[in-house]
């Protein structure tokens, strides 16, 4: 049982620091994202939050962990870059996926009496859960998945308290390593959830996770995975080179990047699911030019370092681009896709 969250808290203001909470800390992790890493060049400048762009290589991949090692690592995704991203991705997130999972859960055996386990893989701060608990009727209990303890920490106090019917919603927390996501570890999972997740997976890993899922015969709703198409207002000339050079990134290191999702839904499709894609666009204009100030930096940031002949024509093109935004007259589509896989249920259920 959680403890009631303030007013301050429960609306999703980043804690000062961890503190006690009565949730349960057991295993496994990872927070996905569009861009992994801080920004350290100085073409760039060092004001990006971490998450929104690129760092130096580190001797780990910056994926996801396939052990637990016991040491301390340093948070590749400051909550306030989670936060900060946190309104865009309620909005861009498919409501056209909500009914047919809604049917799914409600055929669920046992759920009238036990309600709904919900599995969030790589929570970070929790902001699929304050989306969609409110969206689902029936009491819930979310298992939070994250490597990454003061995020689950803020996931926890920030947690949504009760269900689009008034239902009672419980968390508790697993820190430690997603990679290894079996059925067993899913055992009693009525439904998989993850946001911008899949992009920085491996064609192994996303098998892994879709091997999980219907092995345990849970659905999984896969958000905000990047699509690898970018719209800016008004066009320029180096909007494809840029565009290019950071999905040449994001597949660094055999990561799917914006291959993410089909690879996904093949995988899924191989394990007997029945697989739904919609579009799930970032659409950002002068309300949110704090985000796209940050997104362009990492976005051009990622590109320079995969391609660094680009250095000197980024700086420019970045500063004419940031310039349109604080002016309020840039306009960016970010496509992102997110998936619906409806599982085989392992019991018989419909």
């Amino acid at each position: 049982m959680t403890e009631p969250a303030t007013a301050t808290q429960h609306s999703g203001t980043i804690p000062a620091r961890p503190g006690h909470r009565d949730v349960t800390d057991a295993a496994a992790g990872r927070r996905g994202g569009d861009m992994e890493h801080e920004t350290t060049g100085t073409a760039f400048g060092a004001s990006v939050i971490p998450g929104a762009g690129p760092a130096a290589p580190s001797r780990e991949r910056d994926t996801l962990r396939l052990r637990d090692t016991g040491e301390e690592e340093p948070a590749r995704y400051a909550p306030e870059w989670l936060q900060l991203r946190e309104p865009a991705d309620a909005a861009a997130r498919s409501y056209g996926l909500l009914d047919p999972l809604r049917i799914r859960l409600a055929n669920l055996p046992g759920r009238a009496a036990d309600g709904l386990v919900i599995h969030d893989i790589g929570c970070g701060t929790g902001s699929m859960g304050r989306w969609l608990a409110p969206h689902l009727d029936g009491a819930q209990h979310w298992v939070l998945h994250d490597r990454d303890p003061y995020l689950l920490h803020f996931a926890a106090v920030a947690s949504p308290r009760s269900a689009a019917d008034g239902s009672h919603v419980t968390v508790e927390t697993r820190r430690g390593d997603v990679a290894r996501l079996t059925p067993d570890a899913l055992s009693g999972a009525s439904l998989v959830t993850a946001s911008a997740l899949l992009d920085v997976l491996t064609r192994e890993e996303a098998g892994a996770l879709a091997a999980a899922c219907a092995g345990a015969g849970c659905p999984a709703l896969l958000t905000l995975s990047v699509a690898g198409r970018v719209e800016l207002t008004a066009p320029h000339p180096m909007d494809e080179e840029i565009t290019e050079a950071f999905n040449a990134h994001q597949r660094r290191d055999g990561l799917l990047g914006p291959d993410a999702v089909t690879v996904a839904a093949e995988a899924f499709a191989e394990h007997g699911a029945t697989v739904r894609l919609n579009p799930s666009p970032w659409r950002l204009g002068p309300e949110q030019a704090e985000l796209t100030g940050q997104w362009l930096r990492g976005w051009v940031g990622a590109a320079v370092e995969e391609r660094p002949e680009l250095g000197a024509r980024a700086d420019g093109y970045l500063a004419d681009r940031l310039e349109a935004c604080a002016a309020g007259e840039l306009r960016v589509v970010v496509h992102h896709s997110d998936l619906l896989a409806l599982c085989r249920p392992v019991n018989g259920a419909a």
